[in-house]
């Protein structure tokens, strides 16, 4: 229980760096009251996406707020472990605010852009297409590992594996939205991990 408690408190304090940054850009993204049609996702992605999401988000609450809440689902991993997610999560926060400050009001929670949205292709976008998705891929490894907690990785991967899948739909809206902007930014760049070299225009 005593290493839950240290666990706990470094994740409460990674949360408090990240969570008012996200929920400052998200509230500013929202100004003009544009309404985003979600169904464009696709029904499975629309049913399945956002509760796997709340469910590991949920889970990582109830162990910040009393990690006795998720003992039913802990994993016996040993400290190095548990530290190895530590590890990860803190580049992970900084990442995640680079992504945000740089996205600004272009932000969505899903595949349709607003009205005013423009392509983004600087900060941690010169680099991967899809940062966002970087860093929650990083935040539920970090947050598995950190809590130990076999729930908390299940609900968090599945959300993962919805978010890549609907990366296709995304990047099909993007190339509709941008046209051959988009197609060259898409032969410079990874979709999830850097290029060593451009690829050709007509990936």
């Amino acid at each position: 229980m005593a290493d839950d408690e240290t666990f706990r408190l470094i994740l409460a304090l990674g949360m408090a760096a990240f969570l008012p940054v996200a929920l400052y850009h998200r509230i500013r993204s929202r100004a003009s009251g544009e309404k985003l049609d979600r169904r464009r996702e696709g029904l499975f992605i629309l049913l399945t996406l956002r509760p796997c999401g709340l469910a590991a988000m949920g889970g990582l609450v109830a162990f910040v707020l009393d990690p006795a809440w998720m003992a039913w689902a802990a994993v016996p991993l040993p400290a190095a472990l548990r530290w190895a997610g530590v590890a990860i999560g803190l580049p992970t926060v900084a990442l995640g605010i680079w992504t945000f400050r740089s996205l600004g009001r272009n932000i969505t929670d899903t595949v349709v852009t607003r009205r005013e949205h423009r392509l983004v292709t600087s900060g941690p976008y010169r680099y991967v297409r899809h940062p966002f998705y970087v860093t929650t891929a990083l935040a539920f490894a970090a947050n598995a590992l950190t809590t130990a907690n076999w729930f908390i990785a299940s609900t968090g991967f599945a959300a993962l594996a919805l978010l890549v899948i609907r990366t296709a739909t995304e990047e099909a809206k993007l190339v509709e939205r941008f046209g051959d902007d988009y197609r060259r930014y898409m032969a410079r760049t990874g979709r999830f991990f850097p290029r060593l070299r451009s690829a050709p225009a007509a990936e």
